[in-house]
């Protein structure tokens, strides 16, 4: 199948940058990638450590869908139990409408404990609260009938939504996973996609296959089909000329992002290790992601393909913020360019035509000479006869 490509955008800013010039380039690498034909981009929701900067998907999405035409935009994700699920369904269903169906639904339980405390939500409470609030969303998106639910967090009476999707018959809904069953459980009772972040971290494909193999089984038990089209990997890619120059470029803002993860956000899912650069570019080259070329990110998308035995629908590569905005965007650039193509048919067609091409030359060109001689022969015995 196709593959597609796109972004997932936390974002990552260092806290001493201008916030406003941040989300301004945010804005301005999403342009560039719709122009570069990318698919897909997902769009984070965090609320405090100070990186993370964008609070609500959805609002960034609005403003990403004015200057941009094709490329679909997901929230990756809104965490479900921060939110009440009837507002969350509305938002969505008005940027549907807003985008023509340019729209994706990306939900999880929230990544930064942080976020949690401020609301008094404990970690254990985060996945419960998600599988209760993902069944309320589902329902209000797929079914015209009212539903009533209470806790002591939340009451819906009769709730239903008065505005009705764009998307025939909806749009795209993805669950976040990473080393937890309960993404994968839910993908399955619904028949949603899954996000898998950090799916080339210490965690690695065994995790992925266990979560692939509980989604069919979770979706085989509601009538549900796990399609790995749905599937999407998000994987680490900062791609130059050349390595040497790749890491160059990376020297700009590597060091925070890894310091972000080792020191600041409680997430120990997304470990990472490296003391300095050096080390953190191997880190990354050690089967994490591609500081390189292009030829070495397609070696590791194929490397993904095989371990997944069996496919995946899409490739996004975490928007990081490892190079400056110029050598970020050529990244994206040379990715569109020479990996793209390779997983999505477009150039092979054209590599045949060029070989066959080749392969006639010697005796097409041979024919061709002849046919200049013997033109050049005809117009000088038409010129040479006498009047």
């Amino acid at each position: 199948m196709r593959l597609r490509f796109g972004t997932f955008m936390a974002p990552f800013h260092p806290p001493e940058h201008n916030p406003t010039l941040s989300l301004e380039h945010d804005l301005d690498l999403l342009a560039h990638m719709d122009e570069l034909g990318f698919d897909e981009a997902w769009i984070g929701e965090h609320h405090s450590a100070g990186s993370e900067i964008i609070a609500s998907p959805e609002i960034f999405i609005a403003a990403a869908a004015a200057r941009t035409k094709h490329i679909k935009l997901g929230t990756g994700v809104v965490s479900l139990p921060y939110h009440n699920p009837l507002w969350v369904a509305e938002r969505m269903v008005l940027l549907d409408h807003l985008t023509r169906g340019r729209i994706m639904l990306g939900v999880g339980p929230g990544a930064l404990p942080t976020d949690a405390a401020m609301l008094g939500l404990e970690p254990t409470q985060m996945r419960p609260l998600l599988e209760e609030y993902m069944e309320i969303v589902m329902h209000l998106l797929t079914s015209e009938e009212p539903i009533s639910y209470s806790s002591d967090r939340l009451t819906l009476n009769d709730a239903r939504l008065h505005l009705r999707p764009y998307s025939d018959p909806l749009f795209d809904i993805a669950v976040a996973a990473v080393a937890s069953p309960s993404g994968a459980k839910i993908a399955g009772r619904y028949g949603a996609g899954v996000l898998s972040l950090g799916a080339t971290v210490a965690i690695g494909m065994d995790v992925l296959a266990h979560h692939w193999t509980i989604q069919e089984d979770v979706a085989a038990q509601h009538d549900q089909v796990a399609d790995r089209a749905k599937w999407r990997l998000v994987g680490l890619m900062h791609l130059a000329e050349s390595e040497e120059e790749a890491r160059r470029d990376v020297e700009y803002g590597i060091v925070q992002w890894f310091r972000y993860f080792q020191n600041v956000a409680a997430f120990p899912q997304m470990a990472v290790e490296g003391g300095d650069i050096d080390e953190m570019v191997d880190f990354v080259n050690g089967g994490l992601g591609v500081i390189g070329t292009p030829d070495q990110a397609i070696e590791q998308i194929e490397t993904l393909l095989e371990q997944s035995n069996g496919g995946f629908g899409a490739y996004l590569t975490l928007a990081h913020n490892w190079a400056n905005n110029a050598a970020t965007k050529k990244s994206y650039e040379l990715f569109a360019r020479h990996v793209m193509p390779r997983f999505q048919g477009s150039v092979s067609s054209l590599i045949s035509a060029a070989d066959r091409a080749q392969q006639a030359r010697p005796e097409l060109a041979e024919k061709q000479l002849t046919a200049v001689d013997e033109a050049t022969a005809r117009y000088e015995s038409e010129t040479s006869s006498p009047a």
